[in-house]
């Protein structure tokens, strides 16, 4: 504790509101508190924390608090404090499924439906969650039918009118964009749109019944038919929602597992009555935390940009009745938060539970078999290898050509065990002629380490721990003698692929590996992955070098012509498909050329003496 955090202490309040604790300037956790004196006082006590809690307090250098009213107050300012700064030892969610909203935005002069999937705060109106594509889907084609509301992307209104579209020659568009209507007459649509969306449906199949009996009257039939069977689609969307309503089956259930260093929060979707869906969520450094902390947090973070259900169903929560009161501000509508603890809602919740820990148990045992292909492979090599340290970075090196030509070489990264495709280089081979590949890797080692050692900090490239050449002892020694020309010495070994035997500098027994061996699989995965990136630079040149010298033998085919040309025709395919007529139309093409690069690409068609 220093003497800022000292200070600060003694001149806490007890007050509710937020504290924020820093270091080196940088929030790393933000909480709320009903009593921020006491709540404070807490962290820098000498015993009784938690591990993730006593990690966090030995790295507070400084700490910052926001006074608040009421709790209510405070957890509001807690979760944006949370989504601002995502402090490190907070709840983070990383969630990128969402479900789908109807979407109105009202600062439109003539808004029209759309469907989003994170709501905004950006004025405009969300009606949802739905679960699934055909219930929003069902949705969107009914309020197409029952109100001419636009679809289109048009910036309305538009300063010259234009011809409408077909929606509003089939009465599903009032023709805002032909200036058909006016604002207040569209906006009266757009009120029985949010109407009906709110749940109150009497008034729109009143207004659709008047409408069929006018266009019976007016012998308008397939109308008066249209209309009949939106109302059918209303009454029978409207059962649903009341069956809904009368079963309570509007649920969210959210429980919680630990295991002492991590956390698995589970929800289950419940809706008419059924279990639709679930979704699990971990939280990392959460394993031994108070349950009902984890659980107040987490549905701070997961309703933070989702509309809650009519009732939550939660294992516990912090504070409650603040949460609810939350709850039914993001919803604006009543929702109630419960922690069952009995009966048919509680088994609910203890299937939650059941289904988080089942999801804790695979998700440890799938980070224990990565962990076994990348940092438990990682050793097992550097053991292989005789090394006294366990290396971090690998980098893996490849050469590919054709007969000599358009020679490249590969230079793949792979850090703790995992490809880091960013550091991936590619290099074209510059002094060697021919299909000479100890020689170009040679080269290309050359290259890669008096970069380590350049000048010039920003082409300065850092020092591999490990390096692996894709051949047998003699590929090795060539690699290995150009890096020791530029003073560094790095260990290399190479890997025969034949019998996929390792091979080490002044060895001459290779070292055989078990075909089970994560480390193994680790060398084979470098080596691949080596040889697929150079070998697709290597097709990428060949099939340009190919187009070009095809190009460059026509007589008038320069350069420009020939970006022209397949700017044009985008393929040598397309080109070779083409017309003397088509070619001529290019940019910068003469009849002259045309008939010439026709003529080379159709040598079949010339007339035989």
């Amino acid at each position: 504790m220093n003497d800022t955090i000292r200070l600060k202490l003694g001149l806490l309040p007890d007050s509710p509101g937020c504290y924020l604790m820093k270091q080196d300037g940088q929030i790393i956790y933000v909480g709320k508190a009903v009593n921020l004196k006491s709540r404070v006082h807490s962290y820098f006590r000498t015993t009784g924390h938690t591990p993730k809690v006593a990690a966090m307090v030995g790295r507070i250098d400084d700490f910052d608090v926001m006074l608040c009213n009421t709790n209510l107050e405070a957890l509001l300012l807690e979760s944006n404090l949370i989504k601002l700064h995502k402090p490190y030892y907070n709840i983070l969610l990383k969630d990128d499924k969402r479900y789908p909203y109807v979407r109105i935005d009202l600062n439109e002069p003539f808004p029209r439906l759309t469907i989003a999937r994170k709501p905004e705060q950006d004025g405009a109106k969300y009606f949802g969650p739905y679960i699934g594509a055909n219930a929003i889907r069902q949705v969107m084609d009914l309020l197409r039918r029952a109100f001419p509301m636009r679809t289109c992307k048009l910036k309305l209104p538009l300063a010259k009118p234009i011809r409408p579209c077909i929606n509003y020659d089939i009465g599903q568009c009032l023709g805002p964009c032909a200036n058909l209507c006016t604002q207040e007459e569209y906006r009266q649509v757009v009120d029985g749109v949010l109407s009906f969306l709110r749940g109150n449906y009497k008034p729109v199949i009143e207004q659709l019944e008047q409408s069929m009996s006018a266009a019976s009257r007016a012998m308008q039939f397939e109308r008066a038919a249209e209309l009949r069977d939106c109302i059918r689609d209303v009454r029978g969307l409207m059962e649903q929602q009341n069956a809904q309503r009368a079963t309570l089956a509007e649920q969210d259930v959210i429980a919680l597992a630990q295991d002492g260093l991590d956390a698995m929060a589970q929800v289950m979707f419940v809706r008419r009555g059924k279990l639709i869906g679930a979704e699990a969520f971990a939280l990392p450094r959460e394993g031994n935390e108070p349950p009902d902390e984890v659980l107040g947090a987490f549905l701070l973070q997961y309703y933070a940009d989702r509309q809650p259900p009519r009732e939550v169903l939660v294992q516990g929560a912090d504070a409650p009745e603040d949460l609810e009161s939350w709850l039914r501000s993001r919803r604006e509508g009543a929702v109630t938060l419960t922690i069952p603890q009995r009966g048919d809602k509680r088994a609910l919740v203890l299937t939650a539970q059941k289904n988080a820990a089942d999801a804790l148990q695979k998700r440890n045992a799938q980070r224990t078999i990565q962990e076994e292909r990348t940092t438990g492979a990682v050793k097992e090599l550097a053991q292989a290898l005789g090394l006294d340290f366990v290396p971090r970075r690998i980098e893996g090196f490849d050469i590919s050509n054709t007969q000599g030509a358009q020679s490249v070489a590969s230079m793949v990264v792979f850090i703790d065990g995992q490809p880091d495709k960013k550091e991936y280089r590619h290099f074209r081979i510059k002094t060697v002629e021919g299909a000479n590949d100890f020689a170009s890797m040679n080269e290309v080692l050359g290259r890669r380490f008096r970069r380590v050692r350049t000048e010039d900090e920003k082409d300065r490239w850092p020092r591999p721990d490990l390096v692996l050449v894709d051949g047998g002892p003699e590929q090795l020694r060539f690699a290995r003698a150009a890096m020791l020309e530029t003073g560094e010495n790095v260990p290399m070994f190479g890997l025969a692929e034949r019998l996929e035997e390792i091979y080490l500098p002044n060895r001459s027994e290779p070292i055989r590996l078990s075909a089970r061996s994560p480390a193994l699989h680790l060398i084979q995965r470098i080596r691949d992955e080596s040889h697929r990136f150079a070998i697709t630079h290597h097709r990428k040149l060949r099939g340009k070098a190919a187009i070009h010298s095809r190009l460059e033998e026509v007589p008038g085919i320069g350069p420009a012509r020939r970006r022209a040309l397949l700017a044009h025709f985008r393929t040598m395919k397309a080109i070779g498909e083409a017309t003397e007529e088509e070619l001529v139309q290019v940019k910068g093409m003469t009849g002259e050329t045309a008939r010439a690069l026709y003529a080379a690409l159709h040598p079949q068609d010339e007339p035989r003496a």
